[in-house]
């Protein structure tokens, strides 16, 4: 059973949490890390997103409105937290490190090493991408959310972010064409 009390230790604050609420917090703690993992393409930044994202909703839940989506409240804490670490990054000079590709099975060996190029290839690709490129396209084609859910967290007009989407897709067209 769910304890309907969180402590937010370091913080030293104590948050009654709705048994309800802290649900769907923790079924949304795969995505969010899988998010996270997109944005900082690291897996103990990622980790550290999370918890980060976590701790904020949890102590600003007072701020969330009944009856909108949490997951995307969430989300949107999620990418304000990575935007600023990048921003304050950008001001100490530090660099970002690259995700690297987990093993992936397969049955044949040079169809496995094809795909594991073409996976390469790909992540390098969407690694490359601008940073509002890439989180527009990971909220839309890896955690399936609709363009206007995406725009609300983002920040941006579904226009935009219908055209960084694009602009996306066809980058990594190219790759996998010239991979052919």
């Amino acid at each position: 059973m769910l304890s309907n009390q969180i402590v937010l230790e370091g913080i030293g604050k104590v948050r009654r949490v709705e048994p309800r609420i802290e649900k769907e917090i923790i079924a949304l703690l795969p995505r969010l890390r899988r998010f996270a993992l997109a944005l900082t393409r690291s897996v103990p930044a990622a980790d550290d997103l999370a918890q980060a994202t976590v701790e904020r909703a949890i102590v600003n839940l007072d701020k969330w409105q009944p009856g909108t989506r949490l997951d995307s409240w969430i989300y949107r804490i999620a990418h304000n937290l990575h935007r600023n670490e990048m921003r304050n990054q950008a001001t100490r000079g530090e660099k970002l490190g690259i995700i690297q590709a987990e093993a992936e099975h397969a049955l044949d060996g040079e169809r496995a090493a094809m795909a594991r190029l073409e996976f390469s290839a790909v992540s390098a690709a969407i690694a490359r991408l601008p940073e509002d490129q890439r989180t527009a396209l990971l909220l839309v084609a890896v955690e399936g959310r609709s363009y206007r859910e995406a725009a609300e967290i983002t920040g941006a007009s579904v226009a935009a972010l219908t055209s960084r989407i694009a602009r996306a897709r066809e980058v990594l067209r190219g790759v996998v064409e010239r991979s052919d």
